[in-house]
């Protein structure tokens, strides 16, 4: 049996008995990928439809700019909030850097460009669709919003399932902000990073095998609930 092989029935025996270490890994990395991207679509689902509905100077600087963060280098992001949470840094009194919530908001940093990107596009076209009808009926910017979210929810599905990829296939950011303490900040992109790098596999490829069932179920659950709401 070669050492690849080993590895694989190491992991996967790992996996079958719920080595404590790697279920914490796993919750951790789902509460804080969960976390920040809801998080991501509250703030940029509305931000993206506002833009898609509104008609105001330095709009379209905004639509580029959102765009523009979709490459933003999680590193770059990553320092950044590094060096905002730090004791020297604006935010330094809250005491953040090194903690969940300070990856939460790595990762939404990173998330959000990405909602507003994929709201505001379809939104556009739908209010191209129902502009004349929201004016005719005299609906305020806010009840306009709440109309394009009740007709754009496949597109609100899509936008959240994107920013849930994207944070939790995050590694650079939340590493330089979350420290990887083990059974603190340790998340399974981290952990697998740190253990590939001790020659420690078996950990590294449980915790692979996890990620890509995690991604499969996500993208099935995401399938059947997009047919459902394509349905209505």
């Amino acid at each position: 049996m070669n050492d690849f092989t080993q590895s694989v029935a190491a992991a996967l025996a790992l996996i079958g008995r719920l080595d404590s270490e790697l279920v914490t890994i796993v919750w951790l990395s789902l509460r804080v990928s969960l976390s920040a991207s809801l998080i991501a679509l509250a703030i940029g689902a509305p931000l993206g439809i506002w833009l898609a509905i509104s008609r105001f100077r330095g709009r379209q600087v905004l639509i580029v700019l959102a765009n523009a963060l979709l490459g933003l280098p999680p590193v770059v992001a990553g320092l950044v909030l590094y060096l905002l949470l730090s004791r020297t840094g604006v935010f330094g009194f809250a005491g953040l850097l090194f903690t969940p919530p300070a990856m939460i908001i790595a990762q939404v940093m990173l998330a959000t460009p990405i909602v507003v990107s994929l709201v505001h596009r379809p939104v556009s076209l739908l209010w191209a669709e129902y502009a004349d009808l929201a004016r005719t009926d005299g609906l305020s910017h806010l009840r306009s919003i709440a109309l394009m979210m009740s007709l754009g929810r496949v597109s609100l599905l899509t936008a959240f399932l994107a920013a849930f990829g994207r944070a939790i296939a995050e590694v650079g950011a939340i590493l330089i902000v979350g420290g990887n303490i083990r059974g603190y900040t340790r998340t399974m992109t981290t952990a697998i990073a740190l253990e590939t790098s001790k020659g420690e596999l078996s950990l590294a490829l449980g915790l692979g095998l996890v990620l890509v069932s995690l991604s499969v179920t996500v993208s099935t659950v995401a399938f059947l609930l997009l047919g459902r709401v394509g349905e209505k």
